[in-house]
Parts: C-alpha cells; structure tokens; sequence
C-alpha cells in the first residue's frame, strides 16, 4: 500500500508541476532565495529515494523553511505578507 501511496503522491506533484505550478503567477520563495530545488522537487526527491512517511515527515519543516524564504523575499523587495500556499498555512 505504501508503494501505491508514493506512486499516487509522485503522479501528483508531477501534475501539479506540469499543469498548475507553471500557471500559479509565482515561484518557490525556498528556491528562489537559496538557489536550490523547489519544495515540490525536494519532496518528490524524497519520495524517490526514500518513502512517503520520510516525505511526510521532512515536508513540514521544508515549508516552514520556504514560509520563511518568503517573508525574507517580501521584506527585501519592501512588500510585505506571505503570498505563498502552503508556505501560509500555519505548521
């Protein structure tokens, strides 16, 4: 079942990259400020080379990273709020 789960869990940020991403009007604040792998791409390189309860565990902290990439974003362009989902979403 686990293998099911990452197989569904891959297909869906695939999707997400492919379909919805290119078209959300922003990209990730995480890889934007350091010059790394967007969180959909480090969650699936997760999910690739370990298991989806490793993915489920290390993604929480990544987005809270990624929340903090984007208010240092926000503050160095002088606007302010995060603008970024899930990056918002309280963790």
């Amino acid at each position: 079942m686990e293998s099911f789960a990452s197989r569904v869990a891959l297909v869906s940020l695939n999707s997400y990259q492919k379909h919805l991403s290119p078209r959300k009007g922003f990209s990730c604040p995480h890889r934007l400020l350091y010059g790394s792998e967007s969180c959909s791409d480090y969650v699936k390189d997760i999910l690739i080379n370990h298991d989806l309860k490793t993915a489920i565990q290390m993604a929480p902290q990544r987005f809270k990273s990624c929340k903090i990439a984007a208010q240092t974003l926000q503050t160095q362009k002088g606007g302010g709020g995060c603008i970024v989902i899930p990056c918002c979403i309280p963790i």
